[in-house]
């Protein structure tokens, strides 16, 4: 039967990687992978993360089976940072690890479609695999244009995309350093959607994987908390493979808000019955590292110091971008120091994207996707003299 099947594209990102290995130019740029860089390019381990794996290395008896929930002390500890203070939401909330963020959105989509959601309704563009996910478990997407041209977001089509889900439908929406565009919600604009939420009745999914990489800690679920606040249900998608520099070892998180607690059991039930059918258990041992550094003061405190350089380094990066506005004229890199996280959008064709490669060394994705992380102050000059002579020639 194996010969029935076709052979499926190759993931342009990783094809990226290859071609930026075999690029032997000492100055290239690698702005397509969508993982933190320090001015060197590497992706270090976490000072507080090192720490924390060696407390699991002396204290650690067992690795047994944890069930399909996982960590519950992981989960539970996280909970202050996402929901703030009142973190049980008066016992509504419950919660359960996933492998990555990703585990947790494809949970919350099976879920939402267990409880009869036929229709999702998605910003675009957006993280690739979300639709992938929402075709896989057979649920339809529909999409909303995320981003105005002058780079803010166009929350007329959020509200409008809520105003057509209904009763019946969800939106997907990120809760912050929105990926690729960086393009958040104002608070304003969160205000009117949690108040469409409230008006309308649509169920809506929050998927947080950057939490802390935009403005801080509480800054960047403020919009998340709003909404949370104005509804009786909502589903909550957690990444910790960024704020925690985790990524191999898939850290995430999936939360469940009900009307009533007395709702949460059957909830929960079904949740742990598609995660036991999907991946059995998620892995432990990341999640184990972030409870260790969250039941620890100094270790919690290590992790923000480090949280805030990452922040704060991409703020520069970001500010030296809109800083060039001038020298590359009608690509809007202004409007990047006002938008979060690790990615932006450059209004780039093709053939300019493969010029950059070619002619300059500078690999990025086809879309047009840069992660600012692979800049910094030694080799923005030559991105924004490559980006000047593309878009010159082109004109």
């Amino acid at each position: 039967m194996l010969k029935n099947l076709e052979a499926q594209p190759a993931d342009a990102l990783l094809a990226l990687i290859k071609m930026h290995a075999a690029d032997h130019r000492a100055d290239k740029i690698d702005l397509g992978v969508g993982v933190y860089r320090t001015n060197s390019g590497a992706t270090p381990v976490f000072r507080a993360i090192k720490k924390a794996e060696q407390v699991l290395v002396n204290e650690q008896d067992s690795k047994s089976y944890l069930g399909p929930e996982g960590d519950t002390g992981f989960v539970s500890a996280l909970m202050p940072y996402i929901f703030g203070e009142d973190a049980t939401m008066k016992g509504r909330l419950e919660g359960m690890q996933t492998p990555g963020g990703t585990g947790a959105v494809r949970l919350a989509v099976a879920l939402a479609d267990q409880a009869g959601v036929r229709q999702i309704h998605m910003g675009v563009p957006s993280w690739p695999n979300h639709v992938q996910i929402l075709k896989d478990v057979g649920v339809e997407a529909v999409t909303f244009d995320h981003a105005n041209p002058d780079g803010t977001a166009n929350v007329d089509a959020v509200l409008g995309a809520i105003r057509a889900a209904g009763t019946g439908g969800a939106v997907l929406l990120h809760g912050c350093c929105h990926n690729p565009t960086g393009i958040d919600y104002t608070a304003a604009d969160w205000d009117a959607i949690a108040d469409a939420f409230a008006e309308h009745g649509s169920l809506p999914i929050l998927d947080i994987a950057y939490q802390g990489l935009g403005h801080g800690l509480d800054e960047d679920v403020a919009g998340v908390r709003r909404v949370l606040a104005a509804v009786p249900e909502a589903l909550i998608c957690y990444s910790c493979d960024k704020n925690f520099g985790l990524y191999r070892d898939r850290v995430g998180a999936f939360y469940m808000m009900a009307e009533r607690s007395d709702q949460l059991s059957a909830i929960a039930s079904n949740a742990n019955a598609l995660a036991r059918a999907n991946w059995s258990m998620p892995p432990d041992h990341g999640g184990a590292a972030v409870r260790t550094v969250l039941r620890d003061e100094r270790l919690t405190k290590e992790w923000l110091d480090e949280l805030d350089e990452m922040r704060a380094r991409m703020r520069r990066v970001r500010a030296r971008l809109a800083a060039a506005d001038g020298k590359v004229p009608g690509l809007g890199l202004a409007a990047l120091g006002k938008q979060n996280g690790l990615f932006a959008m450059l209004p780039l064709d093709k053939d300019q994207i493969t010029r950059l490669r070619e002619d300059h060394g500078i690999y990025m994705a086809g879309s047009g996707r840069i992660n600012v992380a692979g800049l910094h102050e030694g080799n923005t000059p030559k991105f924004i003299a490559a980006l000047a002579d593309v878009i010159g020639s082109a004109g």
